[in-house]
């Protein structure tokens, strides 16, 4: 589909509006690939509203407009101004349904959508551990009954919902896909043509757990092994200082290394043998979803969000949050025994395939918004 230049879309007869944070985090990322690949498949007419935030890239922004995207962004520095800015914006496109992706834009953009008597509204909650208070949590129990679909990315997340009060018939789970063309190559790089080294590609934030990481890496230390590691990815300044001063103080400088934002993950990834994610928490990690499909031997913390994704000794490890001692054996593990390690990432791979393509994702989320 494309929107030519009077505006009127050309493509599936149902208008979609998602809204999402402008902030480009996961959620971002997965309204982003579903928008792009409706466009795609001309079954509906995908629309984008981004929140903005000080961390709005124009030039993301102009790029998915360049895909031929109907981008628009609304005001982000109080919830009064988006929720009348976006209410506008229904008035004016008018979409059939209204997606609301993440905490706090599925309570900005419902009640906006239902303000404009947009016909159907659908949350998608990303995360297990949202930020919700009293009176947040009170408008999203209000908002449920009105909204035609509960949306979990992971079933973790979908029972989540449902513990917090929400209705369960309305709950469904829909877990997240990536690219897999992007790991096309992982079956040529088996694990004794990779480095024997650890990678974790997450933010710095509160929610990722890097410091039970180096705290595991210098135990290896200990018991003899010294692996390379890699810490790809952005965030706050002040989790990445914190982290780099723990990695000072136990004498691990050189041996882990910051990589910041990196325009390879795909290339990262299968050039080496283990992906951790240590984590507080998830929704449905789309870093470990990338780790699986490179077919890198997989660990990550027993948390809601991981749990079901990783199947223990089948196709990865998990290991207690925050525990630098479990990690430190499970490492361990995979570093002293390459036909485990192996086994494991041909496994992980394989799942990624099965249950976590993009495509897969989008023609659940097309059936749901076609029948709402």
């Amino acid at each position: 589909m494309i929107v030519p230049p009077s505006g009127t879309p050309v493509g599936g007869t149902r208008r979609v509006l998602h809204f999402v944070t402008g902030g480009f985090s996961g959620a971002t990322q997965v309204a982003v690939e579903l928008c792009l690949s409706q466009l795609k498949a001309g079954r509906l007419q995908p629309v984008l509203a981004l929140r903005r935030k000080r961390s709005t890239d124009p030039a993301k922004v102009q790029a998915l407009r360049d895909q031929g995207l109907e981008v628009h962004l609304v005001p982000g520095w109080a919830h009064w101004m988006t929720v009348w800015s976006l209410r506008r914006l229904c008035q004016r496109l008018k979409p059939d349904v209204m997606v609301a992706h993440g905490f706090p834009e599925h309570l900005l953009g419902r009640r906006a959508a239902l303000q404009a008597a947009v016909p159907a509204v659908v949350q998608v909650e990303h995360n297990s551990r949202e930020r919700y208070n009293a009176g947040s949590l009170a408008q999203a129990r209000a908002l449920a009954p009105r909204s035609a679909k509960l949306v979990g990315v992971s079933e973790g997340v979908r029972q989540r919902l449902v513990a917090l009060g929400m209705p369960e018939e309305r709950t469904l789970a829909i877990p997240n896909g990536i690219r897999l063309e992007r790991f096309a190559a992982a079956d040529e790089r088996p694990h004794s043509q990779r480095d024997a080294g650890i990678v974790m590609s997450a933010r710095f934030a509160r929610q990722k757990d890097q410091p039970t990481l180096i705290r595991a890496v210098a135990l290896l230390g200990q018991r003899g092994l010294r692996p390379p590691v890699y810490l790809a990815g952005g965030g706050k300044a002040s989790y990445r200082k914190t982290a780099e001063r723990l990695v000072r103080e136990l004498g691990l400088t050189g041996q882990v290394q910051f990589l910041g934002y990196h325009r390879d993950v795909p290339g990262l990834l299968m050039s080496q043998r283990i992906f951790v994610l240590s984590t507080h928490w998830e929704g449905m990690p789309l870093a470990l979803l990338e780790g699986m499909a490179a077919g890198c031997a997989c660990v990550a913390s027993l948390v809601p969000g991981v749990e079901g994704v990783l199947v223990p000794e089948r196709t990865g490890l998990l290991t207690p949050e925050g525990d630098a001692v479990a990690l430190a054996d499970a490492l361990e593990r995979l570093l002293r025994d390459e036909v485990l390690a192996q086994r494991l990432g041909t496994a992980a791979r394989q799942r990624a395939i099965e249950e976590h393509s993009v495509e897969l994702m989008t023609r659940r989320y097309e059936d749901l918004l076609l029948a709402v």
